[in-house]
């Protein structure tokens, strides 16, 4: 609506300027000079509208070229092993009175001198140089009456090949290869014949290896093509995107935009919003600040807003989660006869057979709590609705009081793997009533005890709950490793190295066997 605006009010303008030729001759270019301005006015708002409606992140992952350096190692087995694999057709010729058949070519060693770097506004470059590859067939040669087969061992010396990969968000938001350029090209052949006909089988070299070097070279791409496209694009789809954190809620970590390249770095933006199971429509609008990463001495770094520990709280306070009852055995005999002693008069003006029954403590959560991140570490707020009960044996609890909570407890953020876990520590509390400040006076004995019951009880109950942690939206079989955990204002930044727990084919063949990581 307000870009429509803009255009009207331009539109109105240009319909002023131009009525009635009021413009006159020599001042021509005083009305250019206007038009442009207003061109540029217009432009940069329209700019800056599209950028405040931007959905900012609630989690960055950037991948170093350190994280890239460790990853040539296992790019360049993976690699090889897919053109190990390659295989070539059976090749009958004829030359004069030479008649052969070329057959069961194996690749049998790869030298290969492979480099792999980022591609700025591409995806990452994958080349190799002056490399060469050994390779063991099957010869069948009749030469006038003489039928002669066996083995030959050749060489393809002078292989290059030059692969460029296009990082793009598919439609789902999952990081994705959308194509790949590959160019290969090998710049010599040699094969080397023994035996009495050795020489003879010379003559005929030349044609040999050139048939098997147009044949490789044609089968190099579609190979590398089938591991990117393919293979690759199936290891990244272990990358959670939406999926179930426990019971109770879930997360979205769909990529916002295409991932940002760089020559020194991959930047990736995702959405990082947790969400209610049961009602998944229902989530917290992120009004949160964008986390600016500047760092590259680690391999990978993990940038998380308050919005996403918020949209957690939230969806954890919409599914229920924050309430329970401590009585019975879960109250302790202290905390019991404080609150009796409290609560004497009223239980007496009620009914003094309600003395010899048990109390209960209900706390209900009344709002969201929020999270707060500053240098100094994370905190969490939270407001609470705590009953006092009394429980007659078959009968409904009779309510004594009901009181405001506020407690604020330290959040320590860890990593272990790829799982991000959270613990809780109640470190400031306060109990009132909001109806009587008598009552309030008289809860100052109960301030004490009540926060130690509840770091005993209350808080484990919680910690239970988030114990597990949620993944990072990392590829199977990949951990962070050496982590740093540094808070900002408004964000929290993990920085790590990463480690390969097995290699990529190891990966990928797990997938395509329906298994799972079990590390996750």
């Amino acid at each position: 609506m307000l870009a429509q605006n803009v255009y009207r009010v331009y539109g109105f303008i240009l319909w002023h300027h131009s009525k009635g030729n009021e413009c006159l001759q020599h001042k021509f270019e005083v009305c250019s000079g206007i038009m442009g301005l207003l061109k540029v006015s217009v432009i940069f708002l329209l700019s800056l509208i599209t950028m405040t409606l931007a959905e900012p992140p609630g989690c960055k992952i950037r991948i170093t070229d350190r994280g890239l350096e460790m990853l040539k190692a296992e790019t360049k087995r993976f690699v090889e092993g897919e053109l190990s694999n390659i295989t070539m057709p059976e090749m009958r010729g004829k030359e004069g009175r030479f008649q052969y058949t070329i057959k069961d070519v194996k690749i049998t060693e790869l030298n290969l001198t492979s480099d792999l770097r980022f591609q700025p506004d591409v995806g990452l470059l994958f080349e190799v140089q002056n490399s060469s590859i050994t390779l063991n067939f099957q010869r069948c040669i009749l030469y006038w009456l003489f039928y002669d087969e066996g083995a030959i061992n050749a060489s393809a010396e002078g292989v290059n090949i030059f692969t460029v990969l296009h990082l793009i968000k598919d439609q789902d938001g999952r990081l994705k290869i959308s194509n790949i350029t590959c160019n290969a090209f090998i710049t010599k052949m040699r094969a080397r014949f023994s035996g009495t006909l050795g020489r003879v089988y010379d003559f005929i070299g030349t044609l040999l290896t050139t048939g098997m070097r147009f044949v490789l070279n044609k089968q190099i791409c579609p190979a590398l093509n089938h591991a990117a496209l393919v293979l690759v694009n199936q290891l990244l789809e272990t990358v959670p995107v939406r999926t179930e954190v426990n019971s109770y809620v879930g997360i979205d970590y769909s990529l916002l935009n295409d991932p940002v390249v760089t020559e020194t770095s991959l930047d990736m933006d995702f959405r990082g919003m947790f969400y209610d199971l049961k009602n998944e429509n229902e989530t917290l609008v992120n009004n949160a600040v964008n986390p600016v990463l500047r760092e590259y001495d680690r391999m990978v770094y993990l940038a998380l807003s308050e919005y996403f520990f918020d949209s957690g709280l939230y969806s954890y306070f919409k599914g229920g989660l924050f309430q329970t009852q401590i009585a019975n055995e879960r109250m302790s005999k202290d905390l019991e006869m404080l609150l009796r002693t409290t609560y004497l008069g009223k239980i007496m003006m009620l009914d003094p057979a309600f003395m010899e029954h048990p109390l209960s403590l209900e706390l209900e959560v009344t709002s969201p709590p929020r999270s707060t991140i500053k240098t100094s570490g994370a905190m969490v707020a939270v407001n609470c609705n705590v009953k006092v009960l009394v429980l007659p044996p078959g009968k409904p609890a009779v309510q004594l009081s009901s009181l405001t909570m506020e407690g604020k407890f330290n959040a320590e953020v860890s990593m272990k793997g790829k799982r991000l876990t959270i613990h809780l520590e109640l470190k400031k509390f306060k109990i009132f009533s909001s109806e009587s400040a008598f009552e309030s006076f008289a809860l100052i004995p109960l301030q004490g005890p009540l926060k130690t019951m509840l770091q005993i009880s209350a808080v484990p109950l919680i910690n239970n709950y988030i114990k597990r942690g949620v993944q990072i939206p990392l590829p199977d079989g990949m951990d962070f490793i050496e982590e740093v955990v540094e808070y900002h204002n408004g964000y929290i930044i993990v920085g790590a190295n990463l480690h390969f727990r097995t290699g990529l084919r190891e990966i990928i063949e797990r997938k395509l066997s329906g298994e799972t990581d079990n590390s996750v």
